[in-house]
């Protein structure tokens, strides 16, 4: 049985509380309405194809939550084996998410960078392809789609909220701006506090490592970003913003109240920017954001993060 496209063309909103709480037209393209509830979805199918035409019959991931979730999705849908192996800061949740896909889980490590070894390790063999979370060219490509389906649709933005994890999804959307023609569009690249690798390599102006991640935005938590994140920077397009863990989950419950549609701190992150009219985004009009969105997220998890101190 042929499969469809496994990721769906999401919808364009502007936002009109949003677009209060800037003083601009904020324009929200809604990631958070994949199948499997973030962005990941456009580029892992996209990966989980390419490893089937390559003669795969299991492929190995590691992460934190999303991209496990997409590729746990992607595989079921084309008939692949999957193991996804997670660090012990993953919560259960997202693990039974993974599983309810038809994965198998795996523990490895406090964070992601240590299940990323193990999981290459997992990974030898014949018939057997690793998938990386951010860092794989086949997953941008499938990440520029959204920005076709924004210039299709909505207005010529003067700047791009995106929220920063290992870069994947930035250098997505910069590859395409570059694809429409609005390679001078400028991007807003947002990281939280304690998982900010974007901001320490453009800083130092080379790849570093974080010590550690100690943000709340696990989904977030790669101590070093992808090389050619950092890369497109220096095309001086990309513009650094740095938001509190506070700021981030009062977004997400924000946005929650404004939009009726939950998403996880990652995402928050990229919302902080505009709710807290981050001085990056001083005198931008027309904003987009990419609502990534999270599987990360409950109704639970939401009402622990409204309550005081959550």
């Amino acid at each position: 049985m042929s499969v469809g496209e496994l990721h769906v063309a999401t919808p364009l909103w502007e936002s009109a509380p949003l677009s209060r709480a800037l003083g601009a037209e904020v324009w929200l393209k809604m990631e958070a309405f994949q199948p499997t509830g973030s962005f990941k979805l456009r580029g892992h199918g996209a990966a989980c194809r390419a490893a089937l035409a390559a003669g795969a019959r299991r492929v190995v991931c590691s992460s934190g939550g999303n991209a496990g979730v997409a590729v746990a999705y992607a595989a079921r849908r084309l008939g692949l084996e999957a193991l996804v192996v997670v660090p012990r800061t993953t919560p259960e949740a997202m693990r039974e998410r993974i599983r309810s896909e038809g994965a198998e889980v795996s523990e490895h490590g406090a964070v992601w960078d240590e299940a990323h070894l193990h999981a290459l390790e997992l990974a030898e063999g014949e018939e057997t392809a690793y998938l990386h979370p951010f860092d794989d060219p086949l997953l941008w490509s499938g990440y520029a789609g959204l920005v076709r389906e924004v210039a299709a649709r909505g207005p010529r933005p003067a700047s791009v909220v995106v929220a920063v994890g290992g870069g994947g999804l930035l250098c997505g959307v910069l590859e395409g701006l570059e694809a429409v023609g609005w390679g001078d569009v400028e991007v807003v690249a947002v990281e939280t506090e304690g998982a900010a690798s974007l901001a320490a390599a453009m800083e130092a102006g080379e790849p570093v490592s974080l010590e550690e991640i100690t943000s709340v935005a696990t989904s977030l938590g790669a101590r070093r970003v992808a090389p050619q994140a950092l890369a497109w920077t220096r095309r001086g397009t990309v513009r650094s913003c740095v938001v509190t863990d506070e700021a981030a989950l009062a977004a997400c419950v924000r946005f929650a109240r404004d939009h009726r549609v939950l998403v996880e701190p990652a995402c928050g992150a990229a919302l902080a920017a505009v709710y807290g009219r981050a001085a990056v985004l001083e005198g931008r009009d027309p904003v987009g954001v990419i609502v990534c969105g999270g599987a990360g997220v409950d109704l639970e998890r939401l009402a622990a993060w409204s309550a005081p101190g959550g």
